[in-house]
């Protein structure tokens, strides 16, 4: 679809693609939000447990931009904003969105379902890391002539244990209970979401998917642009900024939301949910669709994936040193000033 909106872009002045940018990234979160509401609509109309809608379509929802941007840009032979993208948005909701939510208000912590999710987070990150080093050539990986690849067969195996944690997930939820924060996913009563039938619903659901689709398909061509032709700037780089913003933007509303509604272990569950989905989901399915798997940029083990290992190791410790059993300001503000960091050496590195 991208190869039929680039010739539009190709030439366009520098504050009509910010424009666009901006435009596709207020269309991406709008569609994102009315999937998940209507999701969730229909999965209380039908019967579902609510705590099978936290866990699992909930999750998957937010996280649905950053998956269809990089399945796209994976279609286009653009490894570098689709693996950009994935890694970019764990470093954006970690760094950015959680550090945000602390510094609004201190955020109270399940220690014992945060620690369990919080080690499949950083797990995740470091097996995406692992995977991607060339280890015929370890340290070849900062040369251009690395050959670093995600393989698609490794896209398959992360889809592979994607299914597993969300079995394990639902089967966690379940054990805690249906007052669990995973369940609390919908303000309205239950009462005005069970009212009239699924055919609305369904549609608007699709209509949502659909704009969801082609403003990422608009915002994989202008970034392009932007990055090649205005920045001079790696495709990678792009990607796990301002891509990687946007495609964020349904979990800084859900986690911003949280702390304004007093559910802050909401907010918590829903940046490690999107954390480890972002890179099983999000990375291995855009590996899986390319026979070729993803080729990984020098800029990614120079950058991106310290910064990601860094901001996840941050977070591990704060869940340790968090003894008042909150996730204090003070730790919000390193979150964020981990993430200003990040962008600054992004910047200056280009």
């Amino acid at each position: 679809m991208e190869h039929l909106i680039e010739p539009y872009v190709v030439g366009q002045s520098l504050w009509l693609l910010l424009g666009i940018v901006c435009a596709t990234i207020f269309v991406l979160g709008k569609s994102a939000d009315t999937m998940i509401d209507e999701a969730v609509t229909i999965s209380v109309r039908s019967g579902l447990p609510r705590v099978i809608i936290g866990a699992t379509i909930v999750s998957l929802g937010t996280t649905m931009p950053e998956a269809t941007v990089s399945v796209l840009a994976a279609f286009a032979g653009k490894p570098g904003m689709a693996l950009g993208n994935a890694v970019g948005s764990v470093i954006c909701d970690t760094g950015l969105i959680l550090g945000l939510a602390c510094l609004l208000s201190p955020l109270p912590l399940n220690r014992t379902l945060v620690n369990r999710q919080g080690w499949v987070q950083f797990g995740a990150g470091l097996l995406l890391v692992l995977a991607c080093i060339p280890w015929n050539n370890p340290a070849g990986a900062y040369s251009e002539e690395s050959g670093a690849v995600l393989h698609q067969s490794t896209g398959w195996v992360f889809l592979v244990l994607l299914a597993i944690y969300m079995i394990w997930s639902v089967r966690l939820a379940k054990l805690l209970g249906e007052d669990s924060d995973l369940t609390e996913v919908a303000e309205m009563p239950q009462g005005e979401l069970r009212k009239g039938g699924l055919a609305m619903p369904v549609l608007r659901l699709l209509v949502g998917t659909l704009l969801l689709v082609f403003s990422s398909a608009v915002l994989i061509a202008a970034a392009q642009e932007l990055a090649v032709e205005h920045f001079n700037v790696p495709i990678a780089i792009i990607a796990a900024t301002i891509v990687a913003f946007g495609t964020s933007l349904p979990e800084l509303v859900t986690a911003l939301t949280a702390v304004r509604k007093n559910q802050g272990e909401l907010a918590i569950g829903n940046v490690i949910g999107a954390d480890i989905l972002n890179i099983l989901f999000v990375s291995g399915a855009a590996a899986a669709v390319t026979s070729k798997g993803l080729a990984v940029e020098p800029v990614m083990f120079r950058l991106q994936f310290p910064a990601m290992l860094i901001v996840l190791g941050l977070f591990r410790i704060g869940i340790f040193s968090a003894k008042s059993g909150k996730l204090s300001r003070p730790f919000g503000a390193l979150l964020l000033l981990s993430y200003i960091a990040y962008l600054t050496i992004a910047a200056l590195g280009r």
